[in-house]
């Protein structure tokens, strides 16, 4: 690992920094360090951490915000969040067994990645839940976007950006996030189906029937499993797990998990866990429109690897041998059906090897050229990360 400078305050990041772009030397950014796996390593003599810029800056529950330093761990959050019966929006995964990590990730390297979990179908993503960022540019400067507020529209919107960066464009060292409170109860019921594409289909009944699905995953095992979750008001859950049950009587045998049972399963497709990736193996997470999910599914298995598809089948954890050969043979069932890859951990002579990302149009690279000028004019902030050369 470079050698690590893990400032105690934004003014320190922002000199060290300030530092590094005046010397034109490249640096990795991170929080905790939990998530170095994911896409290509940064070729950085140092790094640059946020982990000493944590805590919780404000929370009013009443007006569902909180603002957190970037170095914040999630764990944190959500426990704070918890004892005012609220919650995390977007349910961002818990990567550590992913990654082999024993740190849990900051909010910082959360939102850089725009990361989210089951949730992600009916809320949105961990981006639309930012509602105000402070962050250290290229050059040093700290700049501010977004507020405290919900209704806050003035200036240019630098939250979306940022999120999803990785960290390219700018150090995140304050988040502010809208939040909710969290459902009183949940139920899960779960169906039986004998092939992805059924899955698939009874997935999207449920989707598409009027009891409000919050979560739509298909599980690999035996049998394989169509899960599809409701949370609300306890009378409510009672009613409407009773109606899909109805609705859905016609694609296999049906089982039903209430309570901390139900939370536990969620927790659980959350994070990957039932991918039961190994450790030699790489995992991919593949975007596409859920009828497609299934051929992404076949791919990983003809290669000896399984799949585990949330979103309503749009969304693809594979996890299979760590050759480039598997890779291209993902990417190339992602595509098929004009989905996007993201080569979400492997090891490193595989992910400097190949493309970890879909390459962008042109017109769109452009623009990101731009805005890498604008931010990052020397080029030092988690140079490759993304893209080699970039």
């Amino acid at each position: 690992m470079s050698d690590l400078i893990a400032p105690a305050d934004e003014g320190g990041l922002a000199a060290a920094i300030a530092a590094a772009h005046a010397a034109r030397e490249p640096v990795a950014i991170e929080g905790n360090g939990s998530k170095r796996g994911l896409l290509r390593p940064v070729q950085a003599a140092r790094t640059v951490s946020t982990r000493n810029l944590s805590g919780i800056t404000l929370y009013r529950p009443a007006e569902l915000v909180l603002s957190a330093r970037a170095g914040t761990p999630i764990p944190q959050i959500e426990a704070a969040l918890a004892e005012k019966g609220q919650h995390l929006i977007a349910e961002p995964p818990d990567t550590r067994a992913i990654f082999g990590s024993d740190q849990p990730a900051t909010l910082g390297g959360i939102v850089a990645a725009n990361l989210s979990g089951p949730r992600r179908i009916t809320w949105g993503a961990m981006r639309d839940h930012v509602l105000g960022i402070r962050f250290v540019n290229g050059t040093g400067e700290v700049l501010r976007s977004g507020g405290r507020v919900l209704k806050n529209v003035t200036g240019l919107d630098l939250c979306k950006l940022l999120a999803g960066s990785y960290g390219t464009l700018g150090v995140m060292t304050e988040i502010t996030l809208k939040v909710l409170p969290a459902p009183e109860a949940t139920a899960t019921l779960l169906v039986a189906v004998p092939d992805a594409a059924a899955g698939v289909r009874a997935l999207s009944a449920g989707l598409g029937s009027p009891f409000g699905v919050s979560g739509a995953a298909l599980v690999p095992g035996e049998p394989l499993l169509a899960a599809l979750r409701i949370e609300d008001f306890a009378p409510s859950v009672t009613y409407r797990i009773g109606r899909l049950r109805e609705a859905l009587a016609g694609f296999g045998d049906l089982a039903a998990i209430e309570g901390e049972a139900s939370r536990t399963f969620w927790r659980e497709v959350r994070d990957a866990a039932p991918l039961a990736a190994r450790p030699e193996e790489a995992v991919w997470r593949v975007s596409v429109r859920p009828s497609a999910g299934p051929g992404v599914a076949a791919a990983a298995d003809a290669l000896g690897g399984r799949a585990l598809l949330d979103w309503g089948g749009g969304l693809v954890w594979a996890a299979a041998p760590a050759t480039e050969a598997a890779h291209a043979a993902i990417v190339a069932a992602a595509g098929t059906s004009g989905g996007t890859c993201t080569l979400f951990r492997a090891p490193e002579a595989l992910r400097m090897a190949v493309a970890v990302l879909p390459e962008e149009p042109a017109p769109l690279a452009a623009i990101g050229r731009r805005v890498k000028a604008t931010l990052d004019p020397a080029g030092i902030l988690n140079p490759g990360r993304m893209r080699a050369g970039a």
